[in-house]
């Protein structure tokens, strides 16, 4: 192996005053990689060598610890030879405006979904009506906001590149299409996988579970005689146990439109916790069975079109929504899940236990016809 004292700054901060040898790092980490000749090109490390393991292996192993210090990597061929690029990563600017004016876009929306359906009012007479649904946008954000912090504080708690979330304005009933955030670069491990998973549909049920509690204690928005639709809802397990513990509830009665917003995150948990695909379910279901998680992902469509099926033909009630996300997986499940850059080692008991609790939670959330209008 060529010989060199050049070294490159990089670290975790970033910090140019802290020298790194690359070498010395890929070497001390991968052994089996015998580097035989290197070269340099603005601050490029170029590692020719010989892998006594899996290539794939050599990127697994250091990943995770090159991005802790300020770089990255890949690995190709050229001219029949192994060869390992290691650079300094180069920050991605954050078009942090795009995240602020779908944000307020979103409050808008919301507002406007609020003050239309839930609160009497008539935002296109009078535009300052649309300020009456500001009691639902703010429980409604909070819920949906939740979800995505909870992702996204864990992620960088891993150290993994997310950005901030994107909410979705949508001009019906809710407001919103919910929120979501982007991950760069793979995944670390099974464990990381789990935990970024987990953390959305947990955060977002406490989030809607305080958000019904407070909701109750509201007094209900009279709906007028001259309503053109009325909605009704079907409630989990859940929503009429934190009711019933409340006290007070009646489930004839109408509700105050910050429950609503609760009872939005409920049916979001349960949609999100859906094991199959790139949902926080299919994420969840990944870790836990590594690979063999194919075989859930491919059976839930079936599963979703039966219920489906079951609800229009048995039930004589509408099951337009299964029908769809029976159909939304099945296009987009078939294209399998990111594997893992260490994928040898199970999650830990503790977290197969918080696994199976949380579907267990998505459960208690749902129903077979959510919503009727």
């Amino acid at each position: 192996m060529n010989q060199s004292n050049d070294t490159i700054n990089g670290n975790q901060n970033n910090d140019p005053d802290i020298n790194f040898d690359v070498i010395e790092f890929v070497t001390s980490k991968v052994p089996e990689f015998k580097i035989y000749e290197y070269s340099i090109e603005k601050e490029t490390y170029y590692l020719f060598g010989v892998c006594d393991i899996d290539p794939n292996d050599v990127i697994r192993r250091l990943w995770v610890p090159l991005s802790q210090v300020g770089y990255t990597i890949k690995s190709g061929y050229e001219l029949g030879e192994f060869i390992l690029i290691v650079s300094p990563t180069v920050p991605q600017r954050e078009r942090v405006w795009i995240n602020v004016v779908l944000l307020i876009a979103t409050i808008f929306s919301t507002m406007l979904a609020g003050s239309l359906f839930f609160f009497n009012g008539d935002p296109f007479s009078h535009p300052v009506d649309i300020f009456k649904g500001l009691p639902y946008t703010l429980a409604i954000m909070f819920v949906l906001g939740s979800h995505e912090m909870g992702h996204y504080i864990v992620a960088k708690m891993h150290g993994m590149k997310t950005s901030l979330p994107y909410f979705i304005p949508f001009p019906h009933l809710i407001g919103t299409m919910g929120a979501v955030i982007k991950h760069r670069g793979p995944i670390p491990s099974r464990t990381t996988l789990f935990d970024v998973a987990v953390a959305g549909p947990i955060v977002g049920l406490v989030a809607s579970v305080l958000v019904i509690i407070i909701g109750l204690s509201l007094p209900p928005i009279p709906v007028p005689q001259d309503s053109l639709f009325t909605i009704q809802l079907s409630l989990p397990i859940l929503f009429t146990i934190i009711a019933d513990f409340v006290g007070g509830y009646d489930p004839e009665m109408v509700i105050h439109p910050v429950v609503f917003a609760g009872w939005v995150g409920m049916l979001v948990t349960t949609l999100n916790l859906i094991p199959a695909g790139q949902l926080d379910g299919g994420h969840m279901m990944r870790a836990i069975l590594g690979p063999r998680s194919a075989y859930v992902s491919a059976i839930m469509p079936l599963i979703l079109l039966s219920i489906s099926m079951y609800i229009f033909f048995i039930l004589q009630q509408n099951g337009t929504m299964w029908l769809f996300w029976g159909i939304l997986i099945a296009l987009f499940a078939s294209s399998g899940h990111p594997e893992p850059l260490e994928d040898s080692e199970n999650i830990s008991r503790g977290r197969m236990i918080l696994g199976i609790l949380t579907f267990i939670a998505g459960l208690m959330c749902a129903t077979l016809t959510p919503i009727q209008i």
